[in-house]
Formats: structure tokens, C-alpha cells, sequence
């Protein structure tokens, strides 16, 4: 499923969109019918994965070597509703979702950066790294949720 960089980021991409459609379709419910517990679903829902997506956009950041607009951009498109699916096109229109995993070292690299071991280490251990960012994400989640939803209750 997650073979390539291109395909994580589209997954999660698509993925936070569909949430959106949750959310606002929460908020409609709850708006026409009084029933808050939809925005709580969808919301909940959106949440998590709004935080799997941003954790994705910077590991496939770091993996492909984005500039910093780049990622800014890949960043800041979950925050406007749909978005992630124009910014995934125009990110694989400009080849930044090209390439493999950086599994293998390669010698001599002139693009080599301070973290490259570090994220081969755990490229090189997938399950280790899927229960890292799933840990990470559940931790803010929960941080999050006992702070309160955005705008207060």
C-alpha cells in the first residue's frame, strides 16, 4: 500500500479530504438537526487523520528532499478543506512525489543531509516506523482532545 513515497502521500491526501466531507457534514447535522455528536464523529475522525497526514507530508518531505515551500505548501493544504487533493497533483506534476524509499545508501551522495541514517534506519524497518508516527499522532491526538476542540466547546 505504501510502496512509494507518492503512494503514502496520496492515500493520506485523498484520505484527509473524505474526513473533511465527515466534518462539514457533521457540522450540517448538527446546525439543521441539533445533533452534535456527528461533529464529535467527524470531527474526531478528521482530527486524526488531519495529524497522519501532516506526519506523512514530512516524512515524505524529508525522504524526497522538498524545499521548504514545498512542504510549507503540502503542510498548510490540510488546513483548507480539500485542498490535499490539488497540492498532491501539483506536487507529482512538479516530480516531487518521484523516487523510492531511501532504503539503500548511496555512495557518493552530494545531496546527503544530517538525517539521512537516522530515516534509512527506520525506513529500513517499516513496522518499527508505522508504530512510531501511530504512536506520536495517538499522543497528540489524545493532547489535543483534553485541550478541547478548536474555537472551545
Amino acid at each position: 500500500m505504501f510502496r512509494t513515497p507518492a503512494s503514502a502521500f496520496r492515500i493520506l491526501a485523498i484520505a484527509e479530504a473524505v474526513t473533511w466531507t465527515l466534518l462539514i457534514t457533521g457540522l450540517i447535522l448538527r446546525a439543521t438537526l441539533g445533533w452534535s455528536l456527528a461533529v464529535t464523529i467527524g470531527g474526531g475522525i478528521h482530527g486524526f487523520v488531519f495529524l497522519a497526514y501532516g506526519a506523512t507530508a514530512i516524512l515524505v518531505a524529508l525522504n524526497n528532499r522538498w524545499p521548504a515551500g514545498s512542504t510549507v505548501l503540502a503542510l498548510v493544504s490540510a488546513i483548507v478543506p480539500y485542498a490535499t487533493i490539488p497540492a498532491e497533483i501539483w506536487l507529482h506534476r512538479r516530480g516531487r512525489l518521484d523516487g523510492a524509499w531511501l532504503t539503500e545508501r548511496d555512495e557518493p551522495d552530494p545531496d546527503r543531509r544530517w538525517y539521512d541514517e537516522p530515516l534509512r534506519w527506520f525506513l529500513q524497518r517499516p513496522w518499527v516506523l508505522v508504530l512510531l508516527i501511530a504512536a506520536a499522532v495517538t499522543a497528540l491526538f489524545v493532547v489535543l482532545l483534553l485541550i478541547g476542540p478548536p474555537g472551545g466547546k
